[in-house]
């Protein structure tokens, strides 16, 4: 509920401070005096659209701030999801205007976008005008009101879990049939492509195997006569490599007898000579495999050349990318073979998800068509005496196929008149019957879940007399509820508030202001008794406002 306002620089306004409480409050004034201009702040805390014409004094900005008592309405998951800071008792909502158009809102004191604001303030905040009577004649509203009266609302979210899975899977059945009927436009090409290459039997890192091979087979003349080189160096007259390091092994030896220093320096030598011989024996051996034959490299480059051109037709890098495409063929007509077991397990998920979401919605028809009895009846019994003694009511059903709400189209049917027939609301009430009907309907939801705080802007408008009084009944009657705020101009309407502001206009030297004042129990009768008598305040119409209050409410006035 709302507990406190505050306006600063909004059209008259320069400063305003409301507090509210529970239960019904009256807001009554002049016409003129600002109420609708207190409402047009509030529709900012609602999220509506921000008009910087607004803006009293465009040296500064315009603030409006509602701090909402929340407890009750199960909304830290919105607080966590949007990481704001939580308090499970108050909720500080703050919409600025600049001068230069932008808008700013915060929740908490935490920037947010306007549609968190208004996704958070719509759940504490109702404003109920003769313009927003239009809801009741759509459908989405009309099955909410069945809803809130079967109690469908974990139900409803649970259906709407299945709904959810059986669009999933609908929606992966299309996709892959869809894919699966390319991939079948395509077999022919997949299959080809697929064709060549294994007919490759490539392996991996072929190319780079084959690359080597290809450099050694084109260069065998040049690594023979180097090796050749190798191999006479080291072993290859009495002047080699080898031949001399024995001469100066031996020579080391012969040292050694007299010279302690290079002891161990010939055997160091021969060591080097096993190494060297048989590197000596290795380049022999390497040399007798070394051959001409055109004919291998022939092989070899034609097989290169086909792995070179089987890269550039499939934009691969090396043999390895080749190999992946392959696979990834070989992959696609499995797929293709075997796409019907997938598609029909594809449609039994279907299958099973609607099934699963049908019965569910089954319950949910059930539980509508009985609270729609109960809603027939209840709405009838509440409207009659409002001035619509020939009402006739009933709710129409239709079925349709799984949507996000169930499988029911619901139309309210409605006549105001004697043997008129029953049609849609939107073509059969005037204004004022419909404000009538919504406050008919909003009594009853108030019995069965928590609403968010409500204000009447005026539909009490076109009644008068006992109606008028009935109007009041009904909204006090809410109240005990939620907490409800009425802005009206009959007397009988605002006698059944337990509190009660009054908008006026005051000037000054300079502009004219709005401001608010809180009636205690001596102004809250004698505002009653100038909206009984007008101008000409007197003791008879003081004394019809006491016993239109006491009548009403014994605990206002004595």
């Amino acid at each position: 509920m709302i507990k406190q306002l505050h306006i600063s620089n909004y059209a008259l306004i320069d400063k305003l401070d409301i507090d509210f409480d529970e239960g019904l409050t009256i807001i009554t004034g002049e016409t003129g005096a600002g109420k609708s201009i207190i409402l047009g702040a509030l529709s900012l805390i609602l999220g509506e659209r921000a008009d910087s014409k607004a803006i009293r004094d465009t040296s500064t900005k315009t603030v409006v701030e509602v701090t909402f008592d929340i407890g009750g309405y199960n909304l830290q998951p919105f607080f966590d999801n949007n990481d704001i800071d939580w308090n499970e008792h108050e909720c500080l909502v703050r919409r600025e205007l600049s001068p230069n158009g932008r808008s700013r809102a915060f929740i908490n004191d935490t920037p947010v976008q306007l549609n968190q604001l208004r996704e958070l303030s719509t759940q504490l905040l109702d404003i109920h005008s003769q313009h927003s009577n239009m809801l009741l004649s759509q459908p989405a509203f009309q099955l909410s009101i069945l809803d809130s009266i079967s109690d469908n609302g974990k139900l409803l979210e649970k259906y709407q879990k299945h709904y959810q899975a059986y669009r999933e899977a609908i929606n992966e059945l299309e996709t892959t049939q869809k894919a699966i009927d390319q991939m079948r436009q395509n077999e022919d090409y997949i299959r080809f492509q697929l064709d060549q290459l294994q007919t490759m039997q490539l392996q991996p890192d072929e190319d780079q195997q084959l690359e080597a091979l290809q450099s050694k087979l084109s260069n065998v003349t040049e690594l023979k006569e180097a090796l050749w080189n190798v191999e006479n160096e080291l072993n290859g007259d009495e002047n080699s490599i080898l031949e001399r390091l024995k001469t100066i092994s031996q020579r080391l030896v012969d040292a050694e007898r007299n010279l302690n220093d290079v002891e161990g320096m010939a055997d160091r030598i021969n060591t080097a000579l096993i190494d060297l011989k048989d590197i000596a024996q290795s380049v022999g051996s390497i040399m007798d495999t070394l051959n001409d034959d055109p004919a291998e490299l022939a092989r070899v480059d034609e097989r290169l050349n086909a792995i070179y051109a089987l890269e550039r037709k499939h934009n691969a890098s090396d043999v390895n990318q080749l190999i992946d495409i392959q696979r990834d063929y070989e992959r696609q007509l499995s797929e293709i073979e075997h796409n019907d077991d997938i598609i029909e397990e594809l449609k039994l998920r279907v299958n099973s998800s609607r099934s699963a979401a049908t019965e569910l919605a089954s319950q949910l028809s059930a539980n509508r068509h009985k609270a729609a009895v109960r809603f027939v009846k209840e709405l009838l019994a509440l409207a009659s005496p409002l001035g619509m003694k020939n009402i006739a009511f009933d709710v129409d059903f239709s079925q349709v196929e799984l949507t996000p709400s169930g499988t029911d189209n619901v139309e309210f049917k409605m006549a105001f008149n004697k043997n008129q027939q029953l049609m849609p609301i939107k073509d059969t009430a005037s204004g004022g019957e419909i404000s009538r009907v919504m406050l008919c309907v909003k009594t009853i939801i108030a019995r069965h879940m928590k609403l968010p705080s409500i204000i009447f802007d005026e539909v009490d408008t076109g009644v008068s007399g006992d109606v008028a009084n009935m109007v009041g009944e009904m909204m006090a009657d809410i109240a005990r509820s939620i907490q409800v705020i009425t802005i009206t101009h009959l007397p009988q309407v605002a006698a059944h508030g337990a509190h009660h502001l009054r908008v006026f206009k005051t000037d000054t030297t300079t502009e004219t202001l709005t401001r608010v004042e809180q009636l205690n129990e001596q102004d809250h009768i004698l505002e009653i008794a100038r909206m009984l008598s007008g101008k000409d305040l007197n003791q008879a119409a003081i004394e019809n406002a006491k016993s239109l209050i006491r009548h009403n409410n014994p605990n206002i006035a004595s």
